[in-house]
């Protein structure tokens, strides 16, 4: 591996082979770098094969060059704008709580409440 890569550059290169872990691709005719799972795309990977495969040429950016180890990883995702976050949404009010907003009743006693229907009627007047 010569010292023509650099941590930051984007590189071009053609998949070789896929694992559970990750992709390699190969740079050049000496250089093989390894995009793991986790800097194919944004969000949840189940499975590479969802979005490369053997034989793809993909553009990544070099995130660390190991000169002893000559290993270099790679991220695809890297070269994506990240997505905005989905709006938070409140948590879900309680039934009680929905029934209390809506409702100036609510479950009050039908005792507590009998005098002022029976007044609201107009029943009382009728004696």
């Amino acid at each position: 591996m010569s010292n023509k890569y650099k941590v930051g550059d984007v590189v071009t290169g053609t998949v070789t082979g896929i694992q559970p872990y990750g992709a390699f691709v190969s740079l050049d005719e000496e250089t093989q770098g390894l995009v793991h799972i986790s800097e194919i795309t944004y969000g949840f990977v189940k499975n590479i094969s969802d979005f490369i495969a053997v034989g793809d040429v993909v553009s990544a950016r070099i995130l660390e060059v190991e000169h002893p180890n000559k290993k270099i990883s790679l991220s695809i995702r890297a070269l994506h704008d990240k997505p905005q976050r989905k709006r938070e949404v409140p948590p879900r009010k309680s039934l009680q709580a929905r029934v209390d907003e809506k409702d100036d009743v609510g479950f009050a006693s039908l005792e507590a409440k009998l005098d002022d229907w029976i007044n609201e009627s107009g029943f009382n007047n009728h004696k």
